[in-house]
């Protein structure tokens, strides 16, 4: 059986007064268990104070992205050793965002995601369709082409170390969420390409998140789906009463 992961991305979101309260809550309340991993993925500023407050919890700690290079004139970049020194276990690669508002190619996300497994860290690596390419019919056209690009090059051991998050990029933010069946169609795509490009075994071992308006009122009919294997949080993470129902619900 494979492991439900729950990983919240903060984004843009908390300082680090903020950071140590909702670490707090959600620490004080969360349940040790040993099928749902918790990551929290706060914004750069907060890693270390995070990853202080985390000691000794089953809480694992993740980064919002990685550059591309290990140290350098990149102004504005943070580096995988630097990720790794904090204490870093997970880094997101290819949210919708880093595509939208920096222009990240597959290619670009294929790199990264290699980036970061050269370093004996887990990339989540995103992958979903607009609302208008899926009011085109489109999705699974979309889908296979982002799958092959991300994931070229990798070897079948390392893309069973990798999470793949599908992120319909309609339902971020947005308030709609994709319904269980949409959702479990899409996953069983992407999982029966990896089953197509590397193997069955493979296919079977590989995590595949949601993320796209997780809520609590949502979680548990989305994760009960048998190709969905956790989330990947936004709005919902930044409460720790809302992100504990979500994990809770895995």
């Amino acid at each position: 059986m494979r492991t439900k992961i729950i990983a919240g991305n903060w984004k843009m979101n908390n300082d680090i007064s903020q950071t140590t309260d909702l670490i707090n809550g959600i620490k004080s309340a969360i349940k040790p268990s040993s099928s749902t991993i918790a990551i929290v993925c706060p914004p750069y500023t907060s890693l270390m104070t995070a990853q202080q407050l985390i000691k000794g919890t089953s809480i694992k700690l993740g980064a919002q992205d990685v550059s591309l290079f290990d140290s350098g004139a990149y102004t504005g970049e943070i580096s995988l050793p630097m990720l790794k020194s904090v204490g870093c276990e997970y880094v997101i690669v290819g949210h919708s965002e880093r595509r939208q508002y920096h222009a990240e190619t597959n290619e670009i996300i294929n790199q990264k995601a290699k980036k970061v497994l050269s370093g004996g860290l887990v990339p989540i690596i995103c992958v979903g369709e607009t609302l208008e390419e899926r009011e085109k019919n489109i999705t699974s056209q979309i889908l296979t082409t982002q799958v092959k690009g991300v994931l070229a090059g990798l070897s079948a051991s390392e893309v069973e170390k990798s999470i793949i998050a599908y992120e319909p990029v309609w339902a971020i933010g947005t308030g709609k969420t994709a319904t269980k069946e949409q959702a479990e169609e899409v996953h069983l795509l992407i999982r029966t390409l990896i089953s197509q490009l590397y193997s069955s075994t493979t296919a079977e071992k590989v995590i595949i998140q949601y993320g796209g308006s997780v809520k609590p009122d949502n979680a548990k009919e989305l994760l009960s789906q048998p190709n969905i294997d956790g989330a990947l949080v936004g709005g919902a993470c930044l409460k720790a009463d809302s992100f504990l129902a979500i994990i809770n619900a895995a």
